[in-house]
């Protein structure tokens, strides 16, 4: 079994009309060169220089770099469905609308299409408008409930008082995700999504964050499954996502986590081989591999 016949992996991206979801979804076909397909309600706001591919569920456009587009025409998971069978993306993009309910869109992912499986939800903050506009609605509150990563964006806009305020707001419905402060949705699309971390995080400069480092930890050793997730829940904030392999006595699995949230995959692998991400994780690379070493069987 390779790569290609694991789950393909899917991130949301949520927040308010005009709080920069197309922006983002641009940075991801700008800075990856693997194969997205971006999911939208609409994608007139995307350049689209192809013809468009209608099927029964979604239309279909050819972007840059074997990309694609993607129109919902019919019922989400038939739309993702046709997708993974025609276009067979390394990833799914799926930008929700800025009234939609994240919370539904989290259940109906992870119960009802298990082709693919949840990366991570990213929900977008109009720092701007959350001032001047501090009420929040029900969407707007699911949207933020679910997410794994909020990106505070157009902080160049408001003051840092303000900025805190935002932050403050954010924490009310959400204290555990992780909160990035961005200009113009500038954040690495590969860390926010999961690909290719490994060779893209080392020193990256992150807005009002310091920098992202990362590091590896690999072994032949079994891991005992129980003592590893008991490790993971004890992971420090330092670590904003984690992924790699791992080989238990049960078998192997591939292993996710984004922002406290971690997930076990079966999934062939010769050796356990673990990547760190996140700000100054360098400066708890030690007692993070203390804890792996104490999970080895």
């Amino acid at each position: 079994m390779d790569a290609a016949e694991a789950r393909t992996p899917i991130g949301l991206v949520a927040g308010s009309l005009g709080s920069g979801k197309t922006t983002l979804l641009r940075k991801v076909l700008e800075q990856t060169d693997r194969r997205y397909a971006v999911l939208m309600n609409e994608f007139g706001e995307l350049p689209i220089d192809s013809e468009v591919i209608r099927g029964r569920n979604v239309e279909i456009a050819e972007l840059v770099g074997g990309c694609v587009c993607c129109s919902l025409t019919g019922e989400l998971e038939a739309a993702v469905e046709e997708i993974l069978d025609r276009v067979h993306p390394e990833y799914i993009l799926l930008e929700a609308t800025g009234i939609a309910e994240a919370d539904a869109l989290v259940y109906e992912v992870e119960e009802r299409i298990p082709r693919v499986r949840l990366d991570s939800v990213v929900c977008l903050v109009d720092a701007d408008a959350s001032i001047r506009f501090p009420s929040i609605g029900y969407a707007g509150r699911s949207q933020l409930q679910a997410a794994d990563i909020v990106l505070i964006n157009k902080i160049d806009l408001v003051t840092e008082a303000e900025i805190e305020t935002v932050v403050a707001q954010v924490r009310e419905f959400n204290p555990d995700a992780a909160v990035l402060r961005t200009v113009r949705c500038a954040a690495d699309v590969c860390v926010l999504f999961g690909l290719e971390v490994e060779n893209r995080v080392r020193n990256l400069p992150v807005h009002g964050e310091g920098t992202f480092g990362s590091f590896a930890y690999t072994t032949d050793a079994l891991f005992d499954e129980i003592r590893f997730l008991e490790a993971v829940s004890r992971l420090p904030p330092s670590v904003f996502r984690a992924k790699g392999f791992l080989r238990f006595h049960e078998g192997s699995r591939l292993f996710n986590y984004v922002a406290g949230r971690a997930e076990l995959e079966e999934f062939p692998a010769e050796a356990t081989k673990l990547v760190f991400i996140g700000p100054k994780v360098e400066e708890d690379r030690e007692a993070i591999e203390g804890m792996l070493r104490g999970c080895e069987a």
